[in-house]
């Protein structure tokens, strides 16, 4: 199984997946490999991705909340953070943090409060309410809750929310500019991949991974090779042994080109041999 994270990895900076990362990822579905996409974006995302490129297959989006089948535009399983939950981390960080915005991700929508300002550019996805009190008015299932500051990087505001955030949530982000994500308590990529890869008959050494960010440092962790883009966060770079050239590269391309032509070498030298015998 190749796994392999989206923003600042498999995608170019401009959000493209290159005929070249393209190629080599059906190259590698060619040869035996089961290609799973492991994101912090939504399901609707990867429509767009999947629609743009004609990739097919698994997807673990929200951070490892839920596991999406990309041809049918299913969600297979999901794992959500409580309403409550949600309300009891936000009433802490606003206390603890008073500048920060807060929004709820459900997969289908982002639902954001006044004081929550990034933008994620996602036409009828994004639905404003006049204040944090009416961020709980709804029944949507939460696969997030979003934190943004424009003022704390999100290493920083990481570190400033966990004290107040308890131990019943998973907090992480992604890269985006002081976007902090959370969810419920156990859920990460690498946790969700498990299990999905646990059906499948699949061994974590059996999975090649990759990523850029600290959401994705249990993935990298978990799989039998994890790979650090060269962009990556400085966290993940420090952190994982094998590094590949950037996203702008094609790094994901890079390494599984060179993973097939070893294969081929390898078969082909079999093949001599036993003609040999």
């Amino acid at each position: 199984m190749i796994a392999s994270d989206l923003d600042g990895t498999l995608l170019r900076d401009d959000g493209t997946l290159s005929p070249r990362t393209l190629r080599a990822l059906r190259a590698a579905e060619g040869a035996g490999a089961e290609i799973v996409i492991v994101t912090a974006r939504p399901p609707r995302f990867v429509d767009r991705l999947a629609e743009a490129t004609g990739l097919i297959g698994t997807a673990v989006c929200s951070n490892g909340a839920m596991v999406y089948d990309i041809a049918t535009r299913t969600v297979v399983s999901s794992r959500l953070l409580s309403l409550v939950t949600a309300r009891r981390v936000v009433t802490a960080l606003a206390a603890a943090l008073p500048e920060v915005g807060f929004a709820l991700e459900t997969g289908g929508q982002v639902r954001y409060e006044p004081a929550f300002r990034m933008r994620f550019a996602e036409d009828g996805a994004e639905i404003p309410v006049p204040s944090l009190a009416d961020l709980w008015l709804t029944e949507a299932p939460i696969t997030k809750l979003l934190a943004w500051s424009d003022r704390l990087d999100a290493d920083t505001l990481m570190a400033a929310a966990r004290p107040g955030a308890g131990s019943d949530v998973q907090l992480t982000h992604s890269g985006g500019r002081g976007l902090l994500e959370i969810s419920a308590q156990g859920v990460t990529k690498a946790g969700t991949l498990a299990m999905l890869c646990a059906g499948r008959g699949i061994e974590a050494a059996e999975v090649i991974a990759f990523g850029d960010m600290p959401n994705d440092l249990t993935l990298l962790d978990w799989a039998g090779t994890g790979y650090a883009m060269a962009n990556a966060h400085p966290a993940v770079l420090a952190a994982v042994p094998a590094h590949t050239v950037s996203n702008e590269e094609d790094g994901v391309a890079h390494v599984i080109e060179r993973l097939l032509a070893e294969a081929n070498a390898l078969h082909g030298a079999a093949a001599a041999a036993a003609e040999a015998v």
